[in-house]
């Protein structure tokens, strides 16, 4: 079934061409845009293009549908180009002609587009809910392992002393700067295009805050053009949020592949989490955090990939954005994925105490000493030659006790002020606002 047929049979391999992974892909956002016909329809009958009697039947129809998906019981046909189709289908089989007044005042344009947009927001909660998960982890071992000194670099040369603290508590920051971001990609995604039909709006008098409303968007996009120029963006956009948490988890892991190494021997991790070699027996490889690293990086170009597909494009809907859900689609799971074996893993680490008792870390602390002169009142530049000197000679024989007061100092983590940090931002995702929107679009109406 296709809604725009006119009697003309469409050659077959131009419908497979065309069709490409729709009927599988559109599975992912079947519940989506029952949910959106619903607030549709409630709104086509306050603006008198719909009777109560009509209402009450669609909904209902629809609201079995909806339990039909979430069973698991719900396909998309072989004959039958998309969830849009399919659903307009069940609905006529059912109801005859009632069922076909459903797509008054809208296109598939605009279902996709909202489809798109209820499954971003959902997916992007149950991304916050992973890195809030992290996030605690960082935060509980930068605690445990605040007085552990490991070795700082600067070109991957021994340069300050740090500590196990001080590492975790980066990445627990770094996070929650990633969740500012994700917060942004949120904000714009949170938006109704509902009632942009294809690009231009409708001569049907169409109530567009209603559908807001109902749907638990925080806001619309006003201008119907507009909202068919975010197709693509707003993907784009959620793309680079989801990589800069990615971001963070790949260095994470380099350090971890990095520092597990012999050569390093910082951390370890329980052989139950790593593998081996089938021809040397001593291996104990991080091919967990290998993978996170290898799919994050794989996550980071999704951006690039929207942005080669759209940016020649001009304003107007175009069957360009079908190739997006393609990737679109799966990177929430791998990311969360990544996140979740993330959290699970570090949860194991093993640290090594007393690293910096080796002789081989002894020169780390030459700036706490050149410190240490300076306070006794010698010029910086003075103390720096004279320290300077006795490394080169041979009689540098640093105290290696430490002094690190200021914020954010491996004496002074300030895990605290980084948490309140995060949780301010996690506040800003209104999770209750979404699930109140669904739970009522899914109360049968008389």
């Amino acid at each position: 079934m296709k809604l725009w047929e006119k009697g003309i049979e469409l050659n077959k391999r131009i419908e497979e061409f065309t069709i490409g992974r729709d009927r599988e892909l559109d599975l992912l956002i079947a519940r989506y845009d029952v949910l959106g016909s619903i607030a549709h329809i409630i709104m086509l009958h306050k603006v008198g293009l719909l009777t109560t009697e009509e209402l009450a039947l669609l909904h209902k129809e629809l609201i079995t549908i909806f339990h039909q998906i979430e069973k698991g019981d719900f396909v998309i046909e072989n004959d039958i180009e998309d969830i849009h189709s399919q659903v307009e289908f069940l609905l006529t089989k059912k109801l005859g002609e009632v069922g076909k007044k459903i797509h008054s005042a809208r296109s598939r344009n605009d279902q996709i587009l909202l489809d798109i947009k209820l499954f971003t927001r959902v997916k992007i909660l149950e991304i916050v809910t992973s890195v809030t998960n992290l996030f605690n982890t960082l935060i509980k071992l930068s605690e445990k392992y605040k007085k552990d000194l490991m070795p700082g670099y600067t070109h991957l040369q021994l340069a300050m002393p740090s500590s196990f603290g001080l590492w975790f508590g980066a990445y627990a920051e770094s996070l929650a700067d990633d969740l500012e971001v994700l917060l942004a990609a949120y904000k714009i995604a949170n938006q109704n295009p509902l009632g942009s039909a294809a690009s231009y709006g409708s001569s049907f008098p169409i109530d567009r805050q209603m559908t807001t409303d109902l749907l638990g968007f925080d806001n619309m996009n006003y201008n119907v053009l507009y909202a068919q120029m975010t197709r693509g963006k707003t993907e784009k956009i959620v793309a680079q949020a989801l990589g800069t948490i990615a971001f963070t988890l790949s260095k994470l892991s380099y350090d971890v592949c990095l520092y597990m190494s012999q050569n390093f021997g910082f951390f370890s991790l329980p052989d139950e989490l790593t593998t081996g070699s089938s021809i040397m027996p001593h291996k104990k490889n991080p091919d967990v955090f290998e993978l996170v690293r290898a799919k994050c990086n794989k996550i980071q170009a999704l951006a690039n990939e929207v942005m080669s597909i759209t940016n020649n494009l001009p304003s107007g809907y175009f069957r360009d954005f079908q190739v997006i859900k393609e990737s679109y689609f799966e990177i929430f799971d791998t990311l969360k994925m990544c996140i979740e074996i993330t959290d699970f893993s570090l949860a194991e680490l093993q640290v090594k105490h007393d690293l910096l008792k080796d002789e081989k870390y002894k020169y780390i602390f030459s700036v706490d000493e050149l410190n240490k002169i300076v306070l006794n009142g010698i010029p910086f530049r003075q103390a720096y030659q004279i320290v300077g000197e006795s490394i080169k000679n041979g009689t540098f024989n640093p105290s290696k006790e430490l002094n690190h007061t200021h914020f954010g100092s491996i004496g002074n983590l300030c895990n605290n002020e980084i948490k309140g940090k995060f949780e301010k931002t996690a506040l800003n995702f209104d999770r209750n606002k979404i699930l109140m929107a669904e739970k009522s679009l899914l109360i049968e109406r008389s």
